[in-house]
């Protein structure tokens, strides 16, 4: 048995109350073991190591399948490792043998609500309230409180973007890992910043549907106009936009229509009716 409250030795005889009742307050990661095991004896420390660092965000509970067969049998396992998450009484995620550190954590922050969640709906909360100086503080405070709290960097960097703080929201952008840059909320804030420095000095929405008018060839005037229906928040329109433009013309700003689509789709989250709209749209077009 662990000294730490966080990491306990489960059997037949205490599961319920130890892993189903448990995880009604907090997430329970059942981790089906075996002495005999080499795998296992990898994982363990992995486990208890988070289990220590998450300070009781969730239980580790272990459970030796030689001494517990029968609940092993009843929870379908075949092979050891392997590890459960239980959330409310129910199964929410699992895996078997060892994967990477990042994999785990990636799983565990699905269902585990943090004090820095809620800051961070209370920073948002605020801003959609207008108190946008204060919205700014809460969260600047919780960065500098947890350096490493990338939803948080995330989530104000949106702000700035909607603050129009460009250069701000790409700096902040720009300190984040890799693969928390190619998240596709990310990707879409960078989307955004790019087209607002397309914007600059651009003419209006008016003067560039005239041009068109005039020359429906004219594709400057296309893809400024596309980007103005961007920061007006009309989607749908400004993609027909970027899709004219990648069918009339494929060699403007080296396949700006296309690549405008894909960034369009990245700020709209990467799916829903309209994006998957217009990715048959193009894919028709392409092809």
């Amino acid at each position: 048995m662990s000294d730490t409250p966080y990491i306990i030795d489960v059997t037949e005889q205490n599961f319920i109350p130890q892993v189903i009742e448990a995880s009604h307050q907090q997430p329970v990661m059942v981790d089906f073991w075996a002495t005999w095991c080499g795998p296992c004896q990898t994982l363990v420390p992995m486990l208890e190591q988070l289990a220590s660092e998450y300070n009781g965000a969730f239980i580790l509970a272990k459970v030796d399948v030689d001494q517990n067969q029968q609940l092993a049998g009843q929870f379908g396992v075949r092979s050891v490792p392997t590890v459960k998450i239980v959330k409310d009484g129910q199964i929410v995620d699992e895996f078997t043998g060892v994967i990477p550190d990042t994999e785990i954590r990636a799983k565990l922050d699905q269902h585990i609500t943090r004090e820095s969640d809620n800051k961070i709906e209370q920073a948002i909360a605020l801003y959609e309230q207008g108190e946008t100086d204060q919205a700014i503080v809460m969260i600047q405070q919780l960065i500098l409180d947890e350096p490493d709290n990338h939803p948080a960097r995330i989530e104000f960097a949106r702000l700035l973007v909607s603050e129009n703080r460009f250069d701000d929201a790409r700096q902040l952008i720009d300190s984040l890992p890799a693969d928390e840059k190619n998240k596709p909320e990310v990707r879409g804030l960078v989307a955004q910043i790019e087209m607002s420095n397309t914007l600059k000095d651009a003419p209006s929405v008016d003067e560039l549907r005239q041009r068109l008018a005039k020359d429906e060839s004219d594709s400057d005037a296309r893809y400024l106009l596309g980007n103005q229906l961007i920061a007006l928040g009309d989607y749908e329109n400004a993609m027909e936009q970027f899709l004219q433009l990648m069918i009339r013309d494929r060699e403007f700003n080296d396949d700006a229509g296309r690549k405008s689509l894909l960034q369009v789709f990245d700020m709209l989250g990467g799916s829903g009716e309209l994006v998957t709209k217009y990715r048959r749209k193009m894919a028709n077009a392409l092809n």
